[in-house]
């Protein structure tokens, strides 16, 4: 019982101590802050990195891998790949026939382009030509109407199908079905509407984009440059082998012997996860460097402060020593002081991190981890404990004959 009571007053006295030197808390705790809130927003963009890049690759699609000219490692220099033959439509149908493994093999062209409808004007629209198969390959569905034929790709019709944010900036809560609007001056059928995506990588907004038919693309923007092709696989292990298999049929379409090198690049989603591991480790590593340094420097001027604290109450230890109080309870005292500025300083901290979190996912992406939150005030404790135990341990150690001469 006393025990708890000694706690509850303590916790009275530090919040006392507080109050009257606010500015020297806040500054003493200035590192504290600072430490925590680096914390909880490395963390809060590498979770918001983590979430984001599983519904990104889920954009990519499962089992499939990119036939390009350009690789998206970048392990070759640009002068190695410019001079390549561009990629054709069709070595799409070629692959198509010949496989045995994939399940589904798609061509496709994309580019940034304005498009219009009636007054309305957006900027820096995604559009996608393609085949009819497509949207198989990213494993995306259609809410509203329906994806284009073979027969309206090989007519090149002009019929498209428009992401989200196309429907909301143009048509709000009409039904944009049956509706035209103008790519590359030309008009355009709206026969169907993507499911939400989302940004991509917490970069790009995946529903900002229309698709239409390949040919159709190819005779507004032409298909010279640009074409890709996706091959999707019905499974993981079939995709291993399915990639040699891929590799064979492009270089027997290509034309290139035994002794030649690809002369095209065979990419994988599994190349941003490499990406993404290796700058979330240089995240992880720079950042904690300077948290640890932070509440290292934190520690110390706590420390240094609870040194001054001890100091100016030399007198009311000793006299609370003398009606009985034991040393135990002095101990406890300033180390809930100590603890107390920690925490105090993690609350602020926690709500920068909180701002700072809301500002970097209009931009980027970050989500903060409740977790992560507690652990952070389990960290100011830590600290708090540590730095403070020594000026405590000399306060509860004083001798209060000496402490009550103290002026």
């Amino acid at each position: 019982m006393r025990f708890l009571f000694s706690l509850i007053e303590g916790v009275k006295v530090a919040l006392r101590a507080l109050s009257i030197n606010k500015v020297r808390s806040v500054l003493t705790a200035l590192c504290i802050i600072i430490g925590i809130t680096m914390v909880t927003v490395v963390d809060a963009v590498t979770t918001g990195m983590d979430e984001s890049f599983e519904n990104s690759m889920a954009m990519l699609g499962r089992n499939v891998i990119y036939i390009q000219k350009w690789p998206w490692d970048g392990d070759q220099e640009w002068w190695e790949i410019i001079g390549r033959k561009e990629m054709e439509v069709g070595y799409a149908e070629f692959i198509d026939e010949r496989s045995k493994l994939a399940s589904v093999v798609a061509a496709y062209t994309e580019r940034n382009v304005p498009i219009r409808y009636e007054d309305k004007l957006i900027e820096n629209v995604g559009i996608n030509g393609a085949s009819s198969n497509y949207l198989n390959i990213q494993g995306i569905d259609i809410t509203a109407g329906r994806m284009f034929t073979d027969g309206e790709v090989r007519s090149a019709n002009k019929v498209v199908i428009i992401g989200q944010t196309i429907r909301s900036e143009f048509f709000e809560d009409t039904d944009p079905l049956g509706k035209q609007i103008r790519i590359g001056g030309q008009k355009f059928t709206v026969i169907g509407v993507l499911e939400k995506q989302g940004n991509f990588l917490g970069l790009g907004d995946a529903d900002n984009r229309v698709i239409i038919p390949i040919n159709a693309y190819g005779q507004i923007y032409g298909l010279r440059s640009g074409v890709n092709i996706g091959v999707k696989f019905p499974s993981e292990e079939a995709m291993l082998d399915g990639e040699y298999e891929v590799e064979g049929l492009m270089r027997q379409v290509r034309n290139l012997d035994a002794t030649e090198e690809n002369d095209f690049a065979i990419n994988k989603p599994q190349a941003f996860e490499e990406t993404l591991s290796a700058f979330k480790n240089g995240l992880y590593m720079g950042g904690f460097v300077l948290v640890g340094l932070s509440l290292l420097i934190g520690g110390i001027g706590i420390m240094n402060i609870m040194f001054v604290s001890v100091r100016e109450r030399t007198k009311e230890i000793g006299i609370r020593k003398a009606v009985g109080a034991k040393s135990w309870e002095i101990l406890t005292q300033f180390l809930i002081e100590a603890v107390m500025i920690c925490i105090v300083g993690g609350v602020f901290g926690v709500a920068l991190a909180g701002a700072a979190t809301l500002a970097i996912d209009q931009v980027f992406t970050a989500t903060m981890n409740l977790s992560v939150v507690a652990v952070a005030f389990l960290i100011c404790t830590f600290v708090g404990v540590i730095f403070g135990f020594i000026p405590a341990y000399k306060a509860a150690k004083s001798d209060p004959i000496e402490s009550l001469r103290f002026e």
